[in-house]
Order: C-alpha cells, then sequence, then structure tokens
C-alpha cells in the first residue's frame, strides 16, 4: 500500500513538473512575439491551454487504458460501453473543472450544484437505478448468456438480449417478454442451459386395481418407445410416489438432451396412454358413482 501511495505521489510530482516546464518553455516563446502589455493575458491563456491539453492527453491515455483492460478480461461489450460512457463523461467533467479553476472560475459551487442534481436524479429514478445496477450485476457475474433457456423473473423462455435496463426473453409459445433486471437479479435464477442435459419428469396416476408391476412394465414401454431419450446421466426411472385417496401416483424420469426436452416430453405424455391401454391399465379421472337401491 505505501509503495502504491509513493508511486502515485512520483506520478503526480512528474506531472506537475512536467506542466510547470511546458507552460514556461511556452510562455518564453510568446514573450518573444507578443507586446508587453499583453503578455499577462498571453501567460494566462498559455496556462490554460497547456493544462488542458495535457489533462486531454491523460485522459485518453486512462480511457485507452480501461478500454484495453476491459476487452482481456473478458467484459460483455454491454457492460463496456456503459463504464467506457461513464468513464468518459467523469473525465471530461473533470477536465472542465480544472479548466474552470486554471481561469479563475469558483468551482465549488458547480461540484455542489452537481451533487445536489446528483441526488434529485437518484432519488426520481430508483427503479430504473434498481434495474441499472441488476443489469450490471448480471452482466459481471453472468447466471446466463444470450441463447440459454432460463427460469428467472417469473418468466421461462430463451434469452435474447441483456440489456442494461431489461432482458429480452421469447417464451415457448413465442412470446416477446421484457423483463427488469432488478426483478431478474433479485430473485431465484434457472438456467436450463448450462449442462447440456435435462430431465423430464411426470407424475402419472394408476388405479389400485392396476397391479404396481404391470403399472411399471406400462411405463417403461412407454419411455423405449419415445425418441431421444438417454441413458446417461442416469437411465430411465419408475417408481410409485404416493398413494392418492382413489389413486396411486407414479414419477417417471428421463434424461434427454436441452434441445430434445420438450419433444421427450410430448412424446412420452402421448405414449403413456398408448402403453396403458395396451396393458389394460386403468388411468385414473375424478368421477361420481351413483348407486341406486330399491326398498
Amino acid at each position: 500500500m505505501l509503495n502504491m501511495l509513493l508511486t502515485a505521489d512520483a506520478v503526480t510530482e512528474t506531472a506537475d513538473v512536467v506542466t510547470a516546464t511546458t507552460t514556461e518553455v511556452v510562455k518564453e516563446a510568446t514573450h518573444l512575439i507578443i507586446p508587453s502589455f499583453l503578455q499577462g493575458y498571453v501567460d494566462k491563456a498559455v496556462e490554460v491551454i497547456v493544462v488542458a491539453v495535457l489533462t486531454f492527453i491523460v485522459v485518453k491515455v486512462v480511457l485507452g487504458a480501461l478500454n484495453h483492460l476491459m476487452e482481456r478480461m473478458g467484459v460483455e461489450l454491454t457492460l463496456q460501453k456503459f463504464i467506457k460512457n461513464v468513464a468518459r463523461f467523469v473525465a471530461y467533467f473533470l477536465l472542465i473543472l480544472i479548466i474552470a479553476g486554471q481561469v479563475g472560475i469558483n468551482t465549488s459551487s458547480v461540484v455542489a450544484l452537481a451533487s445536489v442534481l446528483s441526488a434529485a436524479f437518484a432519488l426520481a429514478a430508483q427503479g430504473a437505478l434498481g434495474n441499472l445496477f441488476g443489469g450490471i450485476l448480471l452482466l459481471i457475474t453472468k447466471p446466463f448468456l444470450v441463447g440459454d433457456y432460463v427460469i428467472a423473473g417469473g418468466v421461462e423462455g430463451t434469452v435474447l438480449e441483456i440489456g442494461l435496463l431489461n432482458t429480452r426473453m421469447n417464451t415457448i409459445d413465442n412470446k416477446r417478454v421484457s423483463v427488469p433486471n432488478g426483478t431478474i437479479s433479485s430473485t431465484t435464477i434457472t438456467n436450463c442451459s448450462t449442462e447440456g442435459k435435462r430431465r423430464v419428469d411426470i407424475k402419472i396416476t394408476a388405479s389400485y386395481d392396476a397391479p404396481i408391476p404391470t403399472v411399471k412394465k406400462a411405463l417403461m414401454e412407454a419411455i423405449a418407445a419415445t425418441d431421444n431419450t438417454l441413458d446417461e446421466p442416469m437411465p430411465p426411472f419408475v417408481r410409485v410416489f404416493s398413494y392418492g385417496e382413489s389413486s396411486i401416483e407414479y414419477i417417471i424420469r428421463v434424461w434427454s438432451l436441452n434441445a430434445d426436452y420438450w419433444n421427450v416430453y410430448f412424446d412420452l405424455m402421448e405414449n403413456i396412454k398408448v402403453y396403458f391401454d395396451k396393458n389394460d391399465v386403468e388411468m385414473t379421472y375424478n368421477h361420481l358413482n351413483v348407486h341406486m337401491m330399491k326398498d
């Protein structure tokens, strides 16, 4: 830490020396061609111009180094653009303050006014700022990328764009949804695309009259008849899940590639009915039996 402070002091001292030396050289050159009664004004103008030029060069170097650093770190392009715009605004604002100070303008009132306006803006735009910080958080932590299928902010779909304020998603029924980043960053995010494979979970009921081995056999046959199911990372799984008031509930778990998830889901749902019928397994449903008795 001490070394960093010493380095910063050395850089500041060097900058002051360079500024002073450059200013003196330019002043001496102007004295040779400018009348003496104008030299005071010219000297002041020279000081302002030299400070402005050197500060502008420093700003350009710093912004270039910042841009290079973000590219090396692999920062998202959207976040890069935002950081560069903010850094450019701050740098040029400081440049204006430095030039104003050289001219002799009292900059303390300008800084105070800027602070008041910033506080007022932050108060008036709390929701937008929350979304902005949420977008920055998403771009830094990268819980999902463009093209991923996610469940976030109460919406399920494919990510089309991660903006600073909103994330645009395309739902499975082809609806374009914009979700505020503040909502996404403050809730649970489920990314279904990172692992490459998804598990299809289906619960189905069958009558108590159907023997459990028969039902499991019918469900395994339905799985075998479904295309694009996988044996890895686990083979198909069929077990009794719970006992209800009028039926037994079974759970089916099969794996598929992300791209095949919905095809496997719907094909398996159709095949279950087909193989229940082939194995004489009754698929239960709510109904009312009325028995009439004669006196």
